[in-house]
């Protein structure tokens, strides 16, 4: 039950297909606590696979959050500029778009996404989901840990 309404965070999935489950129920979880969601699909989490279908995910993420998914460059620019949303979730984060905001390359809507939100001092929170976080991906969270308006969940290798 919503007892009272939070505010708005920005709320990204990318392609980790195995978890966006576990991230509709956290964008479940937020929007039941009274937090407005903005969704956000990178292309990648946006195709068919075993876990299911790129349109299915995109339906299901629209039905929690209640708003389109914005999933091109053009529409999560405004994130920042218009200062859309108090904070902005990647969850699920895999470690190519850990790699991607490490480096600063923007060139999906859930890394636009990012560096227009961040550009304003907003706070990003990412939930990292890579098999290679503690080896190849090692680097890239040691860039973003040690970034002022990054933060991250706890994780681990799984």
């Amino acid at each position: 039950m919503i007892t009272e309404k939070k505010g708005c965070l920005a709320f990204a999935v990318c392609g980790s297909f195995c978890t966006l489950e576990d991230a509709l129920g956290a964008a479940q979880a937020l929007t039941a606590q009274g937090w407005t969601l903005l969704p956000v699909m990178s292309f990648a989490a946006q195709q068919d696979t075993r876990f299911g279908t790129g349109e299915s995910w995109r339906q299901r993420l629209q039905a929690v959050t209640g708003q389109p998914v914005l999933d091109t460059l053009q529409a999560v620019e405004p994130l920042g500029p218009r200062r859309l949303a108090q904070a902005l979730v990647v969850a699920p984060c895999t470690g190519n778009t850990l790699g991607k905001l490490a480096c600063g390359i923007t060139d999906t809507a859930v890394t636009m996404a990012a560096k227009a939100h961040l550009r304003n001092q907003r706070p990003l929170l990412i939930a990292p989901s890579t098999n290679d976080g503690l080896t190849a991906s090692a680097p890239n969270l040691g860039a973003l840990l040690s970034r002022k308006y990054i933060y991250f969940v706890p994780f681990g290798q799984d």
